[in-house]
């Protein structure tokens, strides 16, 4: 069903000073009304916030958010009167118009894009000015007469995306949409010093795009944001609240569901006394996906700054935490009766836990009271047993006698053995994806499979050695006119030799590379490729590039792996080249000991699929999803029996993930 919204209808009124629903009335009345499931909107249409009862989410699909300047086909700039009557529907275009065009009449301008199209060519305007998304969406991009940069003039939130609204209440709404949401990240600062967040909170605020941050830590945290990351900050000392909590939740609901990668940064540890659960709850209720980065607590930082353990042999084995202040700032009890309702959490005591639950029993522990066992917790091994302390006691007996040494576990006893956190949402939906490429690629890979909502797990099985012969080819770099790298392991490789033999830079020839990897890793490195494909990141879209750049003649040097192969070096000899083909770097597998559970298994090089069924044979990768990162790593697995294979388009790691993530979606909503 089609629907409009009194935008449509009224073509008189100045969207300057029309109400915030004018574009989403009628469409979000219907929804509302059960008429409608869905409503469809541009997303700087939609306001903020919705109309009660509706739920959003802006849709993944961006198209280019600048402005363009749309006159009557052939006229150019220079061809307008000296006074253009211009067509205008905001205040920002009106500003944008005034200093581009001094003497211009400003009119405004109403109507969808063809209605406003046939206003220009019927010469009421002499141009127009809008967003370019909306011409490429009806295929009227050839209208476009020039393209205005964000610089010069300012798009508002939301231009070139759209928004879906619902019902609040609907399911199958919420669930498609944790399909398409990235992940929200949780993370400890901890407190006192920058140095003490973790190695994974660091990428995390890298990598966001919003950063939601308490007061109480180090300010230092902040530079790990990249430039156009939003910061606010929305912490709170006592009595003295920065942003009240439910703003806070509220903010993180708003900025995940417009697709941004949010980071929520808390001092100390989250689980502890971090308001954590109300935050997480508040996203399990929108079916939005979350993971946490545990923080060092305050409770850590006091033991080793001071030198006060909490435990100490023969002096205390254990010890009780809480917090004197209840709920809205009232002084709460502390009392030994309060104690008793604490939870309790073992450590080192699986072996002799039916001696302490007699003990805890005899204390007065009802049978019945909630408990949890936590086995390698944080690891790819973590298992969670859950019942009552009478049942986790059979559970624990069953667990043990199947293995010959005993776990690193927790015992956790109380209500809040009952909760978790669930790993239902975002696209991958918690699965647990093995990452076998090398150390290179680890860090991405693992950083996009955790925004799609799965669980990363760092298992290299191949490593890259530098050959002999990189030493003696930078010692003739100079010689070439030009360098072909193919991977962001062959230029890190080369860069390696470069160093090692104190070879200037400077002597490298004009470069072309295949695909943003490699084009990232010479960046970091300050260099810059001539060009790269704009997609085909193969040996074909880089040889259509060399055809047009390297004339017939000219020398080549292409460095590449063992496994890489030479007919790339071959089809260039074809062009005209002369080539020199050189493998610099080796892959070489890695023992890994034992393979842990995983549902879908990542390749990135024929290497790598190589060293797994080595080690475990295809039979390790029955029902599980095999992910491959482009064609020949592809035909590697078909060559061991394994078609039933997704292979990404383009040979990237952002590619093959984002490829797992539409497959997955596409499987939840079939």
């Amino acid at each position: 069903m089609i629907s409009s919204s009194p935008g449509d209808r009224d073509r008189s009124s100045d969207l300057r000073v029309s109400p915030p629903d004018f574009f989403t009335e009628d469409l979000d009345e219907a929804v509302l009304s059960g008429a409608l499931d869905c409503a469809v909107h541009s997303a700087k249409d939609v306001p903020c916030p919705v109309s009660e009862g509706l739920d959003w989410c802006w849709l993944p699909w961006h198209a280019d958010p600048r402005d363009v300047l749309v006159l009557r086909p052939g006229v150019t700039r220079a061809a307008l009167p000296a006074a253009p009557r211009m067509g205008i529907s905001s205040d920002r275009r009106s500003e944008w118009c005034k200093a581009n065009f001094p003497d211009a009449e400003l009119l405004p301008i109403r109507g969808n894009i063809e209605s406003r199209l046939k206003q220009l060519d019927d010469g009421d305007y002499d141009g127009i000015v809008m967003a370019a998304a909306a011409l490429f969406r009806l295929g009227l991009k050839d209208r476009i007469t020039e393209w205005i940069s964000v610089e010069e003039l300012s798009v508002p939130d939301g231009q070139g995306i759209l928004a879906m609204t619902f019902r609040a209440d609907d399911v199958r709404f919420m669930r498609i949409r944790s399909l398409f949401m990235n992940t929200v990240t949780f993370v400890g600062a901890s407190v006192g010093h920058a140095g003490f967040c973790t190695v994974a909170g660091i990428e995390a605020l890298q990598n966001c795009d919003v950063c939601l941050h308490d007061t109480l830590l180090d300010a230092s945290l902040m530079k790990h944001l990249s430039a156009s990351a939003i910061q606010v900050d929305v912490g709170k000392r006592a009595r003295a609240h920065t942003v009240l909590q439910e703003h806070t939740t509220s903010m993180i609901m708003n900025y995940v569901r417009r697709g941004l990668k949010v980071v929520r940064l808390k001092g100390g540890d989250p689980c502890v006394f971090g308001r954590l659960a109300e935050e997480v709850e508040a996203l399990d209720a929108l079916n939005l996906p979350y993971r946490v980065i545990p923080g060092i607590s305050s409770l850590s930082v006091m033991g080793a700054s001071t030198g006060i353990l909490l435990t100490r042999r023969g002096l205390s084995n254990g010890f009780s935490i809480m917090t004197g202040r209840g709920e809205g700032g009232a002084t709460s009890s502390v009392n030994i009766e309060a104690r008793k309702q604490l939870p309790l959490v073992l450590f080192m005591s699986l072996s002799v836990f039916p001696e302490l639950l007699k003990q805890l029993k005899a204390d007065g522990l009802n049978d019945e009271t909630p408990a949890a066992v936590v086995f390698e917790a944080g690891s790819p091994e973590e298992l969670i047993l859950r019942g009552t302390v009478v049942a986790i006691e059979d559970q624990l007996k069953a667990e043990m006698s199947g293995r010959e040494k005993m776990p690193a576990g927790l015992v956790i006893i109380g209500d809040v053995a009952r909760f978790s956190f669930s790993r239902s949402w975002g696209a991958l939906q918690g699965q647990r994806v093995l990452l076998t490429c090398s150390d290179v690629l680890q860090a991405e890979a693992s950083q996009r499979v955790f925004d799609a909502g799965g669980r990363p797990i760092g298992f290299p099985l191949i490593q890259l050695r530098t050959d002999g012969m990189a030493s003696k080819v930078v010692e003739h770099l100079s010689e070439f006119d030009w360098l072909v790298v193919t991977s962001p392991s062959a230029v890190r490789c080369l860069l390696e030799a470069l160093q090692s033999y104190d070879v200037d830079v400077r002597s490298i020839p004009e470069i072309l590379a295949c695909g943003p990897g490699t084009l990232r890793e010479l960046r970091a490195s300050g260099l810059t490729p001539v060009a790269i494909p704009e997609k085909n990141f193969g040996a074909s879209g880089l040889l259509t590039l060399a055809k047009n750049k390297i004339q017939r003649g000219e020398r080549v040097l292409r460095v590449r792996s063992d496994v890489a192969g030479t007919s790339l070096g071959d089809s260039l000899r074809e062009q005209g080249a002369v080539v020199e083909d050189v493998c610099i770097y080796h892959n070489e597998p890695i023992a890994q000991d034992d393979l842990p559970p995983f549902d879908v298994v990542f390749f990135a090089s024929s290497s790598a699929v190589r060293a797994f069924v080595d080690a475990w044979g295809t039979e390790a990768l029955a029902s599980k999803t095999i992910l491959a990162i482009g064609k020949p790593t592809a035909s590697a697995l078909d060559k061991v029996g394994m078609t039933d294979v997704l292979v990404s388009p383009e040979a990237t790691v952002g590619n093959a993930i984002g490829c797992l993530a539409s497959d997955c979606v596409n499987s939840t909503i079939r």
